[in-house]
């Protein structure tokens, strides 16, 4: 196996600043109680293609709801790979939890942007009927997988990344 990357946290003034938007109000000591228990991804066995993202916080998701979760996690890997998040399949199959991009693509690139390469999960309950999702603090809810990936011969970007969402391909 290619050892290609890394897991770290993004500092805590990133974090509360984007925790204060997921759940407003929340006093600094429980946000800084809540940044010292983030859990890096991890796989669960050697066998195991997906490193799985930990919920930092116990929320509830019902059907037709959405929820934007800050990780608290960057990823530092090497150029010529993808770090792509997928919701857990477990979670997918009982409660049609699904995220709202389809399919995550973090670039080896966004480590630099300005946000710290926070990565955001984005998740929404699809249940058709009334279902409600617990999600506790530490459960794994999504799965990031990497891939490598080429490029075509002609290929001459030399444009560099600032920014999350939407960052490239602006007009």
């Amino acid at each position: 196996m290619k050892k290609i990357a890394c897991f770290e946290k993004v500092s805590f003034d990133n974090f509360k600043d984007a925790f204060l938007k997921y759940k407003e109000n929340t006093p600094l000591p429980i946000i800084q109680k809540i940044y010292d228990d983030i859990i890096l991804p991890k796989r669960a066995t050697k066998g195991s293609a997906g490193y799985d993202f930990f919920m930092i916080d116990a929320d509830v998701i019902k059907s037709n709801q959405t929820l934007l979760i800050p990780t608290g996690i960057r990823c530092k890997m090497e150029p010529g790979w993808v770090l792509n998040i997928y919701p857990r399949s477990s979670l997918g199959f009982k409660y049609r939890l699904q995220l709202d991009n389809t399919v995550g693509i973090i670039d080896s690139d966004y480590y630099y942007s300005d946000n710290e390469g926070h990565i955001f999960i984005k998740i929404t309950s699809d249940a058709k009927t009334e279902k409600e999702l617990l999600l506790k603090k530490g459960m794994a809810f999504a799965q990031g997988i990497f891939l490598e990936y080429g490029i075509t011969y002609d290929d001459d970007v030399t444009e560099e990344r600032n920014g999350g969402f939407g960052s490239t391909n602006k007009i």
